[in-house]
């Protein structure tokens, strides 16, 4: 079992995001409606797992069942729902199998998306939160450094807080991804 490494923000992890969002987008071709860049390595001053976590919206989750061989293509694992309904699943290690990359696809009107892009947007714009947010990541990867179930599960009253508090108000762009450095990314129809 590795052990949980989290690591300082790093500013590359937003260039990442824009590189293989790209080819993701490619991949998943008309069907896809938006891709954000969500999870720690999304929210600059905090630690994270150095794992690109990329949430796609699409217009259906099934067409996504008949494009697995284009995203094994990318080097993805198509996961299928992985525990939570609605949802595809698809994650990437690199070449000694450390994960790299993974991809939470929920269709259109999915309330997921609002979920996990306001969280993203709570914490950029609450600062104090993120620290908070930081010191406990730290905290339990401290006191768990080889049971992720246990870091996890440590993580879910404090997301369950941001998730009301962020709920509360605070309203996402999610038309349309928000790159921290390139601004929205509006995705058109492909005109064959």
């Amino acid at each position: 079992m590795q052990s949980i490494c989290l690591l300082p923000h790093d500013p590359c992890w937003a260039r990442e995001f824009v590189r293989e969002s790209t080819i993701v987008a490619i991949a998943m071709g008309d069907a896809l409606l938006a891709i954000h860049h969500i999870g720690s390595t999304a929210i600059p001053g905090i630690c994270a797992k150095p794992v690109i976590d990329i949430l796609a919206v699409v217009r259906d989750v099934g067409v996504l069942d008949l494009l697995g061989v284009r995203m094994e293509a990318l080097g993805y694992e198509v996961m299928g729902e992985f525990g939570i309904p609605g949802r595809r699943y698809f994650r990437k290690d690199d070449a000694i199998g450390t994960r790299t990359h993974q991809i939470h696809a929920f269709a259109e009107g999915s309330p997921q998306i609002a979920r996990h892009v306001a969280f993203r947007d709570f914490l950029r714009a609450h600062p104090a939160h993120a620290v908070e947010y930081d010191a406990l990541k730290q905290r339990l990867a401290a006191l768990h450094p080889k049971d992720i179930g246990a870091y996890t599960d440590g993580k879910d009253a404090f997301i369950a807080e941001i998730d009301t508090l962020a709920s509360g108000g605070i309203v996402s762009d999610i038309a349309g991804a928000i790159l921290p450095e390139t601004g929205p990314v509006r995705l058109e129809p492909r005109v064959n």
